[in-house]
């Protein structure tokens, strides 16, 4: 009986440590056995008990916090989604606004044009300058290399398209987009030319006729194959060649200001460094000098002369204002040709009298 009971206590202890008959910590440990053996071994096991965590079950939501916490959530996503598609600059901003006006027909554009002339209806003008507000974004965007702010551009391009509202012809067979590029083209060139440099250029025909085509004509020619010197520029657009030279460097270099200072550490500006265009000290001096003493020497050529003479001087050769050789003939009762006579003999007396009292008359300047 002893062997029996030990074997068959071994044999269960055994089948008890194998993995797929551990007992769960939530079930209990020790089956009711009639086996006195099994109930023995099970007393002297030791094991583990592992206490489960306290879940707190909540009630169900009611009705109308569900429907709280829907709305919530439906709000939050919908403030994602136009924060999302919101644009992020003015110029976003503006294309989104130009692209809620839809496009008009031909029929649609004759009758807003029959409105607006021959009723004075100012909406219709409106809807006209709405519906083609794309022309003037079109083109300003060909122009967005040169460095201005494409807003300042389309603005322009816009101030065409009313300039256009007012010359187009409606019997003319012709899509109101197609005659308003012309204009708009046209004021945003003119804002380009007065906006491209500080100092403004094109001023004359062919300055704007070099600024506009100088660029294109140079690379023209260096796809052909030929070296754009400033004469073939020049007979190629039909200007002066000094013309190409000097809107060449203009367009090749950028303004500087004066008042800028030469460096970070330099108190000192470019300003400083122009050369002065006012005379030096010595020559300013000089020339007080040579005035008073030409004065004193003209008072003293006034007495040489007689009193008609004097009076041709003063009132003739001297004044700010002066007299007529019509009114010296009539005074003396001379002809005209007489008082010319008279005023270039008191000439000649006056040269001839001041090389006398003057040294280096001849060299002195006027």
């Amino acid at each position: 009986m002893t062997a029996k009971r030990k074997s068959s206590s071994l044999s269960q202890n055994k089948s008890a440590l194998q993995p797929d008959r551990l007992i769960p910590p939530s079930e209990s440990p020790v089956e009711e056995s009639s086996n006195g053996a099994s109930q023995e071994i099970a007393h002297h096991q030791e094991a583990e008990v592992i206490e489960e965590p306290q879940v707190e079950i909540l009630p169900p939501p009611s009705e109308e916090e569900s429907a709280s916490e829907e709305e919530a959530a439906e709000s939050s996503d919908q403030e994602t989604a136009e924060t999302a598609l919101l644009p992020t600059s003015t110029l976003d901003r503006y294309l989104a606004e130009v692209r809620r006006y839809p496009f008009l027909t031909k029929e649609e554009e004759l009758r807003l044009f029959h409105e607006y002339r021959e009723h004075g209806h100012r909406e219709a003008a409106v809807k006209l300058i709405l519906a083609n507000l794309r022309v003037s974004v079109a083109i300003a965007f060909e122009y967005s290399h040169v460095g201005i702010d494409p807003m300042d551009l389309i603005q322009e391009g816009n101030v065409g398209l009313l300039q256009a509202i007012k010359k187009f012809d409606p019997t003319k067979n012709v899509r109101f987009h197609a005659y308003a590029a012309w204009w708009v083209r046209a004021y945003i060139l003119r804002y380009l030319l007065s906006n491209f440099r500080l100092v403004k250029i094109g001023t004359t025909q062919e300055q704007r006729k070099l600024f506009y085509n100088l660029r294109k004509e140079k690379a023209k020619l260096e796809s052909q194959g030929f070296v754009p010197d400033a004469k073939l520029l020049a007979d190629r657009l039909h200007v002066r060649e000094r013309d190409v030279i000097e809107m060449d460097q203009r367009l090749g270099s950028w303004e500087l200001s004066l008042d800028q200072p030469i460096s970070e550490d330099s108190e000192g500006s470019y300003y400083d460094l122009l050369a002065s265009t006012q005379p030096r000290a010595d020559e300013q001096l000089a020339d007080s000098q040579l005035r008073q003493l030409f004065r004193q020497k003209l008072a003293a050529f006034a007495k040489t002369l007689n009193e008609r003479e004097e009076d041709i001087l003063r009132n003739r050769l001297l004044s700010e204002t002066p007299v007529t050789l019509e009114d010296i003939g009539k005074k003396y009762s001379i002809t005209k040709e007489r008082a010319r006579q008279l005023e270039a003999k008191i000439i000649k007396k006056l040269r001839e009298f001041m090389k006398k009292e003057l040294k280096d008359f001849e060299h002195i300047k006027p």
